[in-house]
This record gives C-alpha cells, structure tokens and sequence, in this order.
C-alpha cells in the first residue's frame, strides 16, 4: 500500500503563489507516477499535472501549463505543485495521486491507484 498527505493548500490571492507538497510513504518503490488533481465545487475532478519518480518526466493540462510546475524528491519521498500566478479558477480541492504502472501515464480520475484526501486551495479575486 502507498499513502499520500497533502499539505501547502490555503487562500491566496489572485496573481500570487502557492507550493503544495505531498509526502508519500509505504511501498514507494511500486510507485511509477505521482500526479495531482483538482476538483471544484459542483465540477468533476480533472487532471492538472503528473510526474514519472524515475526519470522525472512531466506532463500539464493545458490550463496550467507555464504557471504551475511539478518536481518530485525521491530522497524525501515528496512530489511538489509550484502554482504561480493563481487565477479564482484554480480554487479547487487538490489532490496527490500515483499510479503504479506505465500504462497508467499519464494518469486519469479513474485509472489512478492511490489517492490523498486533498488540500483546499482558495484564491480569491
């Protein structure tokens, strides 16, 4: 089993920046891809960005792509969201989430194996 905590979550203003981390713990070692997702209210979770633990490589939705950036350290077990330049459509629940397969990339709300309970993330205009 892996388990994710999510911190780093909280009101920001629009135009400002937030970094959320998610410590991962457990069998890391099974673990090919850790990604985030957000869901606002009263909208379906969606995929922001993902990060392969071995070799780093990356992938965005379109909507984030140039603000926000995923980095992962496998010394400490924790993926990283940079967010910069917030925008009130970012507010959302984000969630850590990892896949244990390479056929799993990049992952999706429902093909993901692992899940954290999410970090509220409110930016205000």
């Amino acid at each position: 089993q892996v388990q994710l905590v999510e911190s780093g979550g909280g009101l920001v203003q629009a135009g400002g920046s937030l970094r959320l981390s998610c410590a991962v713990s457990g069998r890391t070692a099974s673990v090919y891809a850790m990604g985030w997702f957000r869901q606002a209210p009263g909208k379906e979770r969606e995929f922001v960005a993902a990060i392969i633990r071995i070799g780093g490589s990356t992938v965005y939705a379109d909507s984030v792509k140039g603000r926000f950036t995923t980095s992962r350290d496998n010394v400490k077990n924790t993926v990283y969201l940079q967010m910069n330049s917030l925008t009130p459509e970012d507010t959302g629940v984000y969630y850590c989430a990892a896949v244990r397969f390479s056929s799993s990339w990049p992952p999706t709300s429902t093909g993901t194996d692992y899940w954290g309970k999410g970090t509220l993330v409110t930016v205000s205009s």
